[in-house]
């Protein structure tokens, strides 16, 4: 049994796996263009000033540089007034600067990764893979300073590269069955899950050594670490699905920004791997859903001509939600009684038609009846007249609710702003490259709301959202 404070530690260990996907290529990005060199030579510079320096796209070298202030390796100073911004350096800039070449082998095998099939083990990746877990297992080269700020950068590159190391690697198995109670119950032998033993042996011995198993006699059990982060599988999810991105940031903030934009909904998606998301975000948000279950189950034991004709899900994603919802309505209100005579409707939406096929399929297999259909989380007008026209369903007559999603609409440019407002906001914000005011995102989201409150007013409107948190505290 896990102590709270080994708790803790490993799910310490996990969000650096998660930091480490996005902060290796980004940061490898700015130092093979010598922004870090600059950074260190000019000790303070505003942000207009690196970009033509670099010809950069500002907003995504913004979100960069940010990414650095976030570990209190740079120092963010933000005037949303005035619309201007300033990177100095931190007491840490220097260490880990000189620090940051060792991501070098794990940015490479992303990139050559590409080639591959995004969730199967393929055997040349592989290879790559173990070379670096063999420099991994001599940390590097790195001599490990007595300093201790030295040491705390040094530990947090490290345990950045073990993420590349764990964090694809645990998505694959997860997917493809690998953390089922069969493995996770009993001790077992490779040749159980991979035709490839061989390689399938050597990445079971990769684990082992970092805690996950124990290898007696060429079989492989479970430890309570490994038990740990099998069963948080999916956290890696949604981080590990943006990789077709993170192998393009460097052409992302002095190239094309635009490089993985689609036209339209019809055309396949190449910034992530949108399964795996699906995977990831279904999983992962599911210690979210019975936040929610007490006001369900409050909505749908009012009398009958007060609760909603039914609920939508705006981006559905793979249906976990809704199918979570349908069952707490059906097993824990009054309404669950009555659904012959009074049914639910049941409408799940989403913008990409990956994520409505897995839920279609999804929602059928759990025997629930479901309107799926595409829909715009920025067009609430065009949804409502949609489900009018198709189905006779008036919007305001369903109770909406939605997961981690109006943070991530398409961007529109506000009609109207308010100028006596300044944004605390320290984001950094982009559309195709291009450095979103913060002062406009706010209005952005003020009409985005407004256009929605037609058809919420009468149910409300249930969400769950992210934020995001100022670099001063992720840092300290």
């Amino acid at each position: 049994m896990l102590t709270q404070i080994e708790k803790q530690q490993f799910r310490g260990l996990l969000f650096r796996h998660l930091d480490g996907i996005v902060m290796a290529p980004a940061a490898f990005a700015l130092h093979e263009k010598k922004v870090l060199s600059y950074l260190l030579k000019n000790k303070t510079v505003f942000l207009k000033e690196i970009t033509e320096q670099f010809n950069a796209n500002e907003g995504y070298l913004n979100a960069a540089l940010r990414l650095l202030c976030s570990y209190g390796w740079l120092v963010q100073k933000i005037d949303n007034e005035n619309d201007i911004i300033e990177y100095e350096l931190s007491d840490s800039s220097e260490i880990a600067f000189n620090h940051v070449h060792h991501y070098e082998d794990v940015v490479k095998l992303l990139k050559y990764s590409e080639q591959f099939h995004q969730r199967k083990f393929e055997l040349e990746p592989f290879l790559a893979l173990i070379k670096i877990f063999e420099k991994f297992k001599n940390n590097y080269g790195l001599t490990i300073s007595n300093d201790e700020k030295t040491q705390i950068i040094q530990q947090q590159i490290l345990d950045h590269i073990e993420g590349h190391i764990v964090g694809p690697t645990t998505v694959r198995l997860g997917m493809s069955g690998m953390f089922h109670k069969y493995f996770m119950d009993a001790p077992f032998r490779p040749e159980e899950f991979h035709r490839d033993v061989e390689s399938f042996g050597k990445l079971l011995d990769m684990f082992s050594y970092l805690g996950w198993f124990d290898e007696k006699n060429g079989t492989y059990q479970f430890t309570e670490k490994g038990l740990f982060y099998a069963k948080r599988a999916s956290a890696y999810g949604v981080t590990v699905s943006y990789t077709p991105m993170f192998r393009k940031l460097d052409e992302m903030i002095f190239g094309d920004p635009e490089i993985l934009r689609t036209r339209d909904q019809l055309e396949t998606e190449i910034h992530v791997d949108r399964a795996t998301n699906v995977w990831g975000s279904g999983g992962a948000h599911a210690v979210y859903f019975n936040a929610i279950d007490e006001i369900i189950v409050k909505l749908f034991n009012q009398p009958i001509d007060k609760q909603p004709k039914g609920i939508l899900d705006m981006g559905c994603g793979n249906g976990a939600f809704l199918q979570h919802i349908f069952d707490v309505i059906d097993q824990q209100t009054a309404r669950g009684k009555l659904l012959d005579e009074y049914p639910l409707f049941i409408v799940g939406a989403d913008y990409n038609q990956i994520a409505l096929k897995i839920a279609k399929e999804n929602l059928i297999n759990a025997d629930i009846w479901a309107k799926v259909i595409f829909g715009d989380v920025g067009k609430p007008d065009v949804l409502a007249e949609k489900l009018k026209k198709d189905y006779d369903i008036d919007l305001i007559d369903l109770l909406n609710v939605r997961t981690f999603l109006d943070h991530n609409r398409p961007w529109r440019p506000p009609e109207t702003s308010n100028p006596s407002r300044a944004s605390q906001s320290t984001g950094a914000f982009v559309y195709r490259g291009k450095r979103i005011n913060n002062n406009l995102i706010e209005d952005s989201l003020v009409e985005h709301f407004l256009e929605w409150a037609p058809y919420i007013k009468k149910f409300g409107l249930l969400m769950m959202e992210l934020h995001t948190l100022p670099p001063l505290v992720t840092a300290a």
